[in-house]
C-alpha cells in the first residue's frame, strides 16, 4: 500500500512538471462552433413596492399594462377610470439562455426599471414571458427581485447605496422552449479561437494531433480548426472534453496599448518595446483670476461709482530635461524607462502618441 501510494506521488509529480509554464487549456482559448448562448428579452410589471413605483401620470405604458393584465384576470375597470398607483413599475426583463437548455431549468434574470421608480427593491415580478430574436417565447420570468443596494430619503435629503433600479433574480425564469444545436457537420467539429491568431492555431492543431491522434486537426484559417470528431452523440462529448482539456502555450500576441482617451487609463501588454529615442517633456500651466475693483468718484463731483474686473493671467512652463530612452525588449523596462520622465497618465498618452509617430514604439496604439 505504501509502495503504490509513493508511486501515484512520482505520477503527479512528473504530470505538474510535464505541464508547461503558463499554459492554458484549448477551452479558455477557443470555443466549439454551433455552442453558444441565446439572448431574451421581456417586458413585465413589478409590484409590491413601499411607494418606490412608477409615477403614473408621466408613465402612462405603466397604467396600460396593469390595465391589460386585470382585464386578462377577469377584472374589467369602469371607463375612465384613473389609476394613481406607486407601489408598480413597469421594468424591462433579460436573461441568456445557456447552450443546451432543456425545458425546465431554471435561469437567472436581471430586472431594470424602465420608467421613474425609485427603487425596486422589495417587489416581486409578475409573469413575464421572455423572447428571442425570432420572436418566440423560450423561458418564463417570474420571482422576488433581490437589489443589492438601499436608499432613504426625507426633509429634502437623500442617502443611496449602490444602484436601486436593476434587481436580480437568482433561478427566475423557467425555460419552455430548448434551442437545437449542432456540434459539428457530419464527421468534424470546427473549433473557433476567441482572438485570430495565426501561431495560436497552429499550436492548437499540434497539440490535437499530438495529444489525441496524428491527422486528426487542421488549421482553415487563422480562427477556425477543423477537428475530425467520433459522430455517436456520446463519443462525441467524451471527446470534445479531451480536446478541450488539452494544455498548451498560446503564441505571444501582437504588441498593443490600449489608450482611453477619457479616463487616461494607458495599458500595455507583454509584446511592448521601444527603440533607443530622447524625450523631453515640460507642463505648462495658464492660471487667470479676476479681482472685482470699484471705482469711487471725488466728493461733489457728481460722479457714479463704476466697479471694474482686474484680470491676472499667469503662465507657468516646468522645465523637462531630455532624457535618452534606451531600447527595452520586455515591459518592466519600458515602464521603468516611462516612469523615469515622471509623466502623469494623460502625458503619457501625448509621449507615446509622439513616439509612435518618430516611429521608436514598436506597438499598436489603439485609442478608446
Amino acid at each position: 500500500m505504501r509502495a503504490a501510494t509513493t508511486f501515484l506521488c512520482c505520477l503527479l509529480a512528473l504530470g505538474l512538471a510535464a505541464s508547461p509554464a503558463n499554459a492554458e487549456r484549448i477551452k479558455d482559448l477557443a470555443s466549439v462552433q454551433g455552442v453558444r448562448q441565446n439572448q431574451l428579452i421581456g417586458y413585465g410589471l413589478v409590484v409590491g413596492l413601499d411607494g418606490s413605483g412608477d409615477q403614473t401620470t408621466q408613465t402612462p405604458f405603466t397604467v396600460q399594462s396593469i390595465v391589460n393584465m386585470l382585464s386578462n384576470l377577469g377584472v374589467t375597470l369602469p371607463p375612465g377610470t384613473s389609476l394613481q398607483l406607486k407601489n408598480v413599475a413597469a421594468v424591462m426583463v433579460t436573461a441568456s439562455l445557456p447552450p443546451f437548455a432543456r425545458a425546465g431549468q431554471q435561469i437567472d434574470v436581471t430586472v431594470s426599471s424602465m420608467g421613474n421608480a425609485k427603487s425596486l427593491r422589495g417587489g416581486t415580478l409578475l409573469m413575464a414571458p421572455l423572447k428571442g430574436a425570432d420572436g418566440n417565447v423560450y423561458a418564463i420570468a417570474q420571482g422576488n427581485v433581490l437589489v443589492g443596494g438601499a436608499g432613504a430619503s426625507a426633509g429634502g435629503s437623500k442617502v443611496q447605496i449602490n444602484h436601486l433600479s436593476v434587481g436580480r433574480i437568482s433561478g427566475g425564469a423557467t425555460v419552455e422552449r430548448a434551442v437545437p444545436m449542432q456540434m459539428g457537420e457530419g464527421e468534424f467539429v470546427f473549433l473557433e479561437l476567441n482572438a485570430t491568431d495565426f501561431g495560436t492555431a497552429q499550436r492548437v492543431v499540434a497539440a490535437i494531433n499530438i495529444g489525441i491522434g496524428a491527422g486528426l486537426a487542421s488549421a482553415e484559417d487563422g480562427r477556425r480548426i477543423r477537428v475530425r470528431a467520433p459522430q455517436e452523440p456520446d463519443r462525441r462529448v467524451a471527446f470534445l472534453g479531451l480536446v478541450e482539456n488539452l494544455d498548451l502555450q498560446p503564441a505571444q500576441g501582437a504588441a498593443r496599448i490600449i489608450v482611453n482617451g477619457r479616463t487616461g487609463s494607458v495599458v500595455m501588454n507583454q509584446s511592448v518595446a521601444i527603440d533607443t529615442c530622447a524625450v523631453a517633456h515640460g507642463s505648462l500651466s495658464v492660471t487667470i483670476s479676476s479681482e472685482p475693483q470699484v471705482s469711487q468718484p471725488a466728493p461733489l463731483s457728481a460722479g457714479q461709482t463704476v466697479v471694474t474686473e482686474r484680470a491676472d493671467i499667469q503662465l507657468t512652463q516646468q522645465g523637462g530635461s531630455l532624457l535618452t530612452l534606451r531600447a527595452g525588449a520586455s515591459l518592466a523596462e519600458v515602464v521603468k524607462a516611462l516612469n523615469a520622465i515622471g509623466a502623469t497618465p494623460l502625458d503619457l498618452i501625448a509621449i507615446l502618441q509622439a513616439m509612435k509617430a518618430a516611429g521608436a514604439l514598436r506597438a499598436e496604439l489603439e485609442i478608446i
